[in-house]
Parts: C-alpha cells; structure tokens; sequence
C-alpha cells in the first residue's frame, strides 16, 4: 500500500480526525474496535453512540484489521488512555519507519497502573525504531464541533521538532491550524489533569455555584496542574498555552464535555456508577483523577482541588462539604506561602 494514515478508535474524536483527514492526499483508513462500531461504520458510514448525524466520509476505508502496513505511515491513536496499551500490542508495524512516519497519540490520560504518561507507554510498546518518530495531539478540540467544520486550535508536541513538523504538515487545514511544541511532558499533562478539574468545575455547576466559582477552580486548578508538571519536568509557559489554559477552559464550560457532565451531575446528588452506565463515551478524568492522587503523592506535591475530587469520586465524600473544605484551608498568599510564615517576630 502506498503512504496512507491509520485511525485507530472510532469514537467521536477519530471520526472528526478521519472525515477532517480525508480531504488531503493521503489515503485515510479507520479501525473501530468493537465489532458494534465496525458493523454500525460499515451499513450505516456512522457512529450515532458518540456522534450523531455525522457521516463518515466515503474515502476514509473501514479496517476489520488494525495491522498496518505501507510506507511512510501516519498513525493516529485515538482510544481512550486506558486502551493504548493494549490496542499496540495488537499492531504490527514495519520494523523500520518510512521518511516522516509519525506515531500520534490523541489520548488524552495517565496510565493509572504505571503513572505513565501516553508517549511513555508507546515507548515501552513500540519497535524500538519507532520511539523517535512519537508526538501528542492535544488541545481545546470538542470532535463534535471539528466535525462540523468550526474553526479550531491544536498543538502537537515531540522532542524531536521534525517528527512535530511532519505531523504539523499533514494535519493542518483551513478550519484546523496546528502549532508545535517540543515539551510533550506539558502538553500531555495538561491535557490530561485539565479533565479533573472540569470535574471539579461540573460539581461546581451541580451545586448550583456561580461564575465566581468556576472562575476560581480553573484559576487555582491551573495552578494545581503547573505544579505537578514543573517537578516532571515540564515548561511552566506550555500550561499557559491552548494545551493548558486553553483546554482547562474549553473542558471546563462546555455542554460537549463529558468530564464537567460527571461532575455536574455528582453535584446534583447522583452516585457515580449510576453516572458512568448511563454514558456512551468514557470520561478520562475519572481515572486520571486517582493517578494525579498517586502522582502528586510520588513529587510531594499539594494539590487540594485534585484531593477532594478524588474524595467525591471514591470516598464518598459529599460534594458540599468538599467545596467548604477548600474554603477553610489555612490562609495563604496567592503563591502559596503560608500566612504565618509572614509575621515578624513581634507580631502575635
């Protein structure tokens, strides 16, 4: 097969990317993997579960296989952070990469067993000449408003600035403009961390707070996510960006998020399993939650907005009381420093 690209998931977010893809030169295939989305994409060229009244372009091919083959090759994985693992297990790609093969992961998530971010795991799971050629896809990108043709920003990150340049070049359209970035240790965790905080912002609405409130859980949950990311090594200014900042508050307002609906409707009193079976898509920061409870444990880091998430979403925790526990923490400047370790002496 000549160069072609590969989408593997077929919910809502690679739909989007495969109609969006489709209008290039490349061919484009797609891969569902469930033999629902495999039998709905093939009779009916539609996913209804996760995007209705979308259509998936004629020219995109339907894979009953996700082996791969062809060279150059653009891989997409777009399932969710849990499934990546075990979907690169089943690929197999040539052992040797063609000039400006890119391997791009849209997860959004952080491997809970192994705390390790999407483009670790590809690392562990990929041919070894594979590895250099990884970038992350992130960024404010709600796949039912790319699907629609709505005017988009996104960034894609690697190391290697030519691996996020080949990926820039081939992804870029009218309605989609693609920056570069080479801190992909950033961009993946403010892609993922952002989605615990757009839980915190949904209870936030379900409790029937204001503006006000919401304006504070992003401002002091971008501030949670900085933290975490300047001690694994990630540029402060990247969380200021559409992969930080942007994404916190398109996740975090949004009617098309499923992380702020879990939490708005945890906020309305409902339990969380009754929440995650009514739901066709899968809410990453439900997850991700309990990994940025075990990563902020591991760099010592505070993180009270991620703690009484965590605590809402497995401890029981009533979101009321957890809202006036951040509330009554012991006073602090804005940066952080505890009041008291502002006195002078002689001050009582």
């Amino acid at each position: 097969m000549s160069a072609h690209v590969v989408i593997l998931g077929s919910g809502s977010w690679g739909l989007a990317l495969a109609n969006l893809l489709s209008t290039g030169p490349l061919p484009v295939s797609i891969w569902p993997p469930t033999d629902r989305e495999f039998d709905l994409l093939t009779a009916r060229r539609e996913n209804p579960d996760v995007l209705p009244g979308v259509k998936l372009d004629r020219r995109v091919s339907i894979l009953r296989d996700p082996v791969t083959e062809g060279d150059p090759l653009h891989l997409l994985i777009v399932v969710p952070s849990h499934a990546v693992r075990p979907v690169m297990k089943r690929i197999h790609l040539p052992e040797q990469p063609g000039e400006g093969s890119t391997v791009i992961c849209a997860a959004k998530g952080i491997e809970i067993d192994t705390l390790l971010r999407m483009s670790e795991v590809l690392d562990q799971v990929l041919p070894s000449a594979w590895r250099s050629r990884i970038a992350a896809l992130s960024g404010p990108s709600h796949a039912e408003e790319v699907s629609r043709g709505i005017p988009t920003a996104i960034v894609v990150a690697s190391p290697n600035l030519s691996v996020a340049s080949h990926a820039q070049a081939f992804l870029a359209r009218e309605r989609f403009r693609v920056y570069i970035s080479e801190d992909i240790v950033g961009v993946e965790l403010g892609g993922a961390l952002k989605n615990v905080i757009a839980i915190a912002a949904g209870i936030s609405d379900g409790l029937g707070y204001g503006d006000n409130t919401k304006g504070a859980l992003l401002t002091r949950g971008m501030v949670e996510i900085g933290r975490l990311g300047a001690v694994m090594g990630a540029k402060v200014k990247t969380f200021a960006g559409l992969t930080g900042m942007g994404d916190l508050i398109t996740t975090c307002v949004s009617r098309h998020s499923r992380n702020r609906y879990v939490g708005e409707e945890l906020g309305k009193g409902r339990p969380l399993e009754e929440i995650l079976e009514g739901m066709t898509m899968v809410a990453e920061g439900v997850r991700t939650t309990q990994a940025a409870v075990a990563l902020a444990k591991k760099h010592e880091v505070i993180m009270p907005i991620t703690a009484q998430v965590h605590g809402i979403l497995f401890d029981g925790f009533p979101p009321d009381r957890a809202m006036i526990k951040l509330m009554m923490r012991d006073p602090k400047t804005e940066d952080g420093i505890p009041i008291r370790l502002l006195a002078t002496p002689n001050e009582p």
